[in-house]
């Protein structure tokens, strides 16, 4: 019979009664455990999309870490088939924490942690190409960069464009590593994650991982990703409060671990 194989982005002919045999990162996958972890703050008109787009024959658990939202995010991600966790204390940061919390407790570790954010900004169906690096050539850290991918205009504020040039040329300059974008969508192995060791609570979370990674000499690689206006108003990009705070942790954490 013939199989499409979407992260190959061709039809295979399969000779054989299992998927064990063939080449293909998709049929990889199978033999992986990937968890996927969203968070959430008031993402109720969007996160159902968010969660409806990922790939749920590719995934374990979709993580929504619900970060003290006052609308009706935690029922809408429920509805939507994903698993929710409640992490009161806000914080970007704080809500991945509780995803990696929860893992961490499971008896059967993950293979892959995926990142998404829950405002539909994303792509959630190039799960598949995210991913692919690590399946296919055991990269440690992939990051979906919106810089390399079609960026739909009006997504990204001129602000965020500028933050991403400093913040990537200043990691190029002192941890000699190329990236092009801090972008929230990455797939990074776990026992990797493990070794990082994350602790950021808020804006830093993005640039501490890839920081982290650089100094560990870890296998690093970027994918383009799309990229198009979200779904409701940023709570970073969206007020010159959270614009400020978020470049001033994010510069700050860069220079706190050279």
């Amino acid at each position: 019979m013939h199989f499409y194989c979407p992260v190959e982005n061709r039809t295979i002919l399969v000779k054989c009664t299992t998927f064990e045999r063939l080449n293909c990162a998709y049929c990889m996958s199978n033999h992986k455990i990937i968890d996927v972890i969203i968070p959430a703050f008031n993402e109720e008109q969007s996160i159902h999309k968010v969660v409806r787009d990922i790939p749920k024959d590719l995934v374990r658990h979709i993580l929504v870490c619900n970060n003290g939202s006052t609308d009706n995010t935690k029922q809408v991600a429920t509805d939507a088939g994903a698993l929710v966790l409640d992490e009161p204390q806000s914080g970007y940061g704080n809500a991945c924490l509780k995803g990696l919390d929860y893992i961490s407790a499971l008896d059967k570790k993950p293979d892959i942690v995926v990142f998404i954010d829950g405002d539909y900004s994303d792509y959630p169906e190039q799960l598949t190409e995210v991913i692919a690096p690590i399946l296919k050539e055991e990269y440690q850290l992939v990051i979906g960069s919106r810089v390399l991918g079609d960026l739909e205009p009006g997504s990204m504020q001129p602000q965020q464009i500028f933050g991403n040039w400093l913040a990537t040329s200043l990691i190029k300059l002192f941890y000699k590593y190329e990236f092009t974008d801090l972008g929230p969508f990455r797939a990074v192995d776990y026992p990797s994650l493990i070794e990082i060791d994350m602790q950021d609570k808020n804006f830093g979370w993005t640039v501490e991982m890839q920081v982290k990674a650089a100094k560990l000499k870890m296998r690093c690689t970027e994918v383009p990703v799309n990229y198009k206006k979200r779904i409701g108003v940023s709570k970073v990009s969206g007020t010159i409060k959270g614009t400020i705070l978020a470049g001033h942790k994010i510069l700050w954490t860069i220079f706190k671990l050279l």
